[in-house]
């Protein structure tokens, strides 16, 4: 009897070349060493990081998450020590895990700030890739970059000129069209996107008729957002040739593969890191294990590969 060869889970982003397609999502996983007693960190396709900002910030006023029917609110509002101290106290931990490292960066008040973080991080070896957040809806703004085709652009295409890393731009769910706003990300110069960000929500407690959050709304994640997640990869995968990275409640294996099979080249395991720690990696066995199962050699057999409904 013949053995099966094991499937190739590498993929490539851009310069940034994975073992396999699973990552952790920013905002969910700490600075990873929050996670190291929980499971082996090097097993991990990549991680990328809670969003940095110019300055610290201390984040939105408590209380800041909440549960919601198949999903979660949060309202954080990008609480993190700022861009210096994460190179200086964060990055030892996560530059010695020999796991790619993304790092994720927002701009609080002007892109601006953006070249500012990206001048930081270019000439950090370790840093592998940059997410930039254009998409974060807890910053109290009443229009997000992410919103604009033309802002968009703008964003990305002063990011690109500053850095040969891989480049990623991060999503929001709360515009007309995604195909749109990823074409504009995909023309200035994005090796990738990564969506979708959180939905915008709210949630009240009906006995004191108060918001769940102390900043009143918040991002919705979970379960609860995976439809739109996928029919988005699906419309951005059908207008963009740079890969995908895939994130809204992934929670197993059957989740996971919806994703994929949108479109998404990678994944992000988000919301199910709070629930359970090992998630990631037991997709990453599963999906192995699926490929083997249906005699698939590489993801590139996966991708895309949405059938036609039969009558």
């Amino acid at each position: 009897m013949v053995k099966k060869k094991k499937p190739n889970l590498n993929v490539k982003i851009g310069s940034l070349e994975l073992k396999n397609p699973v990552m952790v999502a920013s905002g969910t996983f700490g600075y990873a060493e929050e996670f190291k007693s929980l499971l082996d960190l090097k097993k991990l396709g990549a991680i990328v990081t809670k969003t940095i900002t110019v300055r610290p910030r201390q984040g939105n006023i408590a209380p800041r998450t909440c549960e919601t029917p198949a999903g979660m609110l949060n309202s954080i509002g990008l609480e993190n020590p700022g861009i210096n101290k994460f190179l200086q106290k964060k990055f030892s931990f996560l530059k010695k895990l020999g796991v790619p490292v993304v790092v994720s960066i927002a701009a609080e008040e002007t892109p601006d700030e953006f070249e500012v973080l990206i001048k930081q991080l270019e000439p950090v070896r370790e840093v592998s890739a940059i997410e930039l957040n254009i998409s974060c809806p807890n910053l109290q703004k009443k229009r997000l970059i992410s919103q604009d085709s033309q802002a968009t652009l703008e964003a990305v295409s002063a990011a690109r000129k500053l850095t040969d890393k891989c480049l990623i731009v991060k999503l929001s769910p709360n515009v007309t069209s995604i195909s749109e706003i990823a074409l504009a990300a995909e023309s200035a110069g994005a090796d990738a996107v990564s969506l979708i960000n959180t939905l915008g929500g709210m949630s009240i407690d009906v006995k004191k008729r108060v918001p769940k959050l102390g900043a009143w709304v918040g991002g919705l994640s979970g379960p609860a957002i995976r439809p739109v997640a996928v029919k988005m990869i699906w419309e951005a995968y059908n207008k963009i040739k740079i890969p995908i990275i895939g994130m809204g409640g992934i929670m197993d294996i059957d989740s996971a593969l919806e994703f994929f099979i949108a479109g998404a080249t990678a994944i992000s395991v988000g919301t199910a890191n709070f629930i359970n720690p090992q998630s990631s990696l037991q997709i990453i066995a599963e999906l192995q294990q699926y490929l083997m199962s249906n005699n698939m050699q590489n993801l590139n057999q996966l991708t895309g590969k949405l059938k036609a409904c039969k009558d």
